[in-house]
């Protein structure tokens, strides 16, 4: 098991910068970056209760009454996460956006390994686990210094602190989660109503924010991999709680968030899915270089 979650959880991290540049044109289709985060949730939940109704079943939904309340919530991590996205990657660039995700993740993610909360296994922080850690968040700080970019932070501290918050809710909403698959005993089911619970706290927000100032009617200029976004954060919710309980939080987030960064690299490199193209210069291929011995070292 652990021998395959090395590159499937890489590639399931690359798959958030993907999610993050749809989610992007859609919001620039939409011109309401609720709204396109409200659509986008919607998507990735029929997917899930299609393929609960098939796998699962969805007599599991059944069960939902007798687990407990706050096993319920971790959709809205999901929310948080995407809009954040949205809203951060044509300010701060891929690189500086994701690094500030992953100092959030893997902080949270070592709480939770550590303290044993929210249902998760207490581990012991071992010495290779913590230079492991230190040397992804160096690096995550080596990529956000090097970007062009990166100087625009700077007077944009609520950007910021909503970019550490966003990776923050990832650990948490993969634990909560991982707390609700064992309650339903139905792992699809419980990603299918982690998305519900997604899709609709942000069609409230939608439903408070001039709902009817976005612009549905410019859809049809979405690039077909613009509607990809719902069904790539399917992937990694559905991912994390499964494997949460099999190697741990950090070793888990700390693989999506390689994957995610190296991709992000490529996306700001090439200019891919129409983002604006920024220099990877030798200090920020350093810090990449980082985190990745740290996720190496987490992983040991």
């Amino acid at each position: 098991m652990e021998a395959l979650a090395v590159p499937f959880l890489l590639t399931v991290g690359a798959l958030l910068a993907v999610q993050a540049g749809a989610n992007v044109q859609l919001a620039a289709a939409m011109a309401h970056p609720v709204g396109a985060s409200a659509l986008q949730l919607a998507i990735g939940a029929t997917v899930l209760i299609a393929l609960a109704a098939v796998l699962d079943g969805l007599g599991a939904v059944a069960a939902l009454d007798d687990v407990a309340a706050w096993h319920l919530v971790g959709g809205v991590g999901s929310a948080v996460y995407i809009t954040a996205g949205i809203l951060l990657f044509p300010r701060l660039g891929a690189v500086v956006t994701v690094a500030l995700f992953i100092a959030g993740q893997m902080l949270v993610s070592l709480l939770l390994d550590v303290g044993g909360w929210l249902g998760v296994a207490q581990d012991r922080l071992a010495p290779q686990a913590a230079v492991g850690a230190g040397a992804v968040l160096v690096g995550a700080a080596l990529i956000a210094r090097a970007q062009a970019g990166a100087d625009a932070v700077r007077g944009r501290w609520a950007w910021a602190a909503l970019g550490l918050a966003a990776g923050a809710a990832l650990p948490l909403q993969g634990a909560v989660n991982a707390q609700l698959r064992a309650g339903l005993g139905a792992p699809i089911a419980a990603g299918a109503w982690s998305f519900v619970v997604a899709a609709a706290a942000m069609a409230a927000v939608l439903a408070l924010t001039c709902p009817r100032a976005a612009r549905v009617d410019r859809l049809g200029r979405l690039p077909w991999w613009g509607w990809l976004g719902g069904l790539c954060g399917a992937v990694y919710v559905t991912s994390v709680f499964l494997l949460i309980p099999e190697i741990g939080v950090a070793p888990t987030i700390g693989l999506t968030v390689a994957g995610q960064q190296v991709a992000s690299v490529f996306v700001d490199r090439h200019g891919l899915l129409r983002l604006p193209r920024r220099p990877v210069s030798r200090a920020r291929l350093a810090g990449v270089a980082a985190l990745l011995a740290g996720v190496a070292l987490l992983q040991a």
